[in-house]
């Protein structure tokens, strides 16, 4: 008896990658739920974009990533730059996630005229006010992936926000977790 027959699940069809294939797998990558950012960097051209490619990598170091496209004007600015920020978006923050992930926004200084932030203590670079963590970065390292770049970055600084919920991803739709009754904070 297999794995599937004891669990009394069915087997699906193998997903083949490849360009006919690309939307049924951006569908089974989205069964996975992801927080949502706002990675930025500050200079003279300060850019944000609208991130869920992010992860903790090492705590010793302190190291964590974003994946990047190639395509994506981001991209450029994360390796010329050197520093980043990562605000960690909390629940009712999904107008900020869907502005910065909005191509029609203005770029350069302009975009940040219509959210709320703050610059970060060690870099300067913008972050969101409100969110629910934020994360001021050296880049660290870039590595291939594919048609994205994962940037690693050491931490210079981190702050948490108590008591409140993240904005999540998943199937293409935003959400928040319910907390029950009871449940810790």
């Amino acid at each position: 008896m297999t794995a599937y027959e004891e669990a009394d699940v069915k087997p699906q069809r193998t997903l083949t990658t490849g360009v006919t294939e690309s939307k049924a797998l951006r569908r089974a990558y989205g069964a996975f739920a992801t927080g949502v950012t706002v990675v930025t960097v500050g200079g003279d051209t300060p850019h944000g974009m609208t991130a869920n490619s992010f992860a903790s990598v090492s705590l010793d170091p302190p190291l964590l990533l974003v994946c990047v496209n190639r395509t994506a004007m981001m991209h450029g600015f994360l390796g010329d730059m050197g520093e980043f920020g990562v605000s960690v978006l909390r629940s009712g923050q999904e107008s900020v996630a869907r502005y910065f992930a909005d191509a029609r926004r203005p770029l350069g200084a302009e975009q940040f005229d219509r959210v709320d932030w703050l610059p970060g203590s060690s870099t300067g670079v913008p972050l969101i006010t409100g969110a629910l963590a934020h994360f001021e970065c050296a880049v660290w390292g870039s590595y291939d992936g594919g048609d994205h770049t994962i940037f690693v970055g050491r931490l210079l600084s981190a702050q948490r926000r108590p008591d409140d919920e993240a904005l999540l991803f998943m199937s293409g739709r935003f959400g928040q977790l319910q907390r029950q009754i009871g449940d810790a904070a």
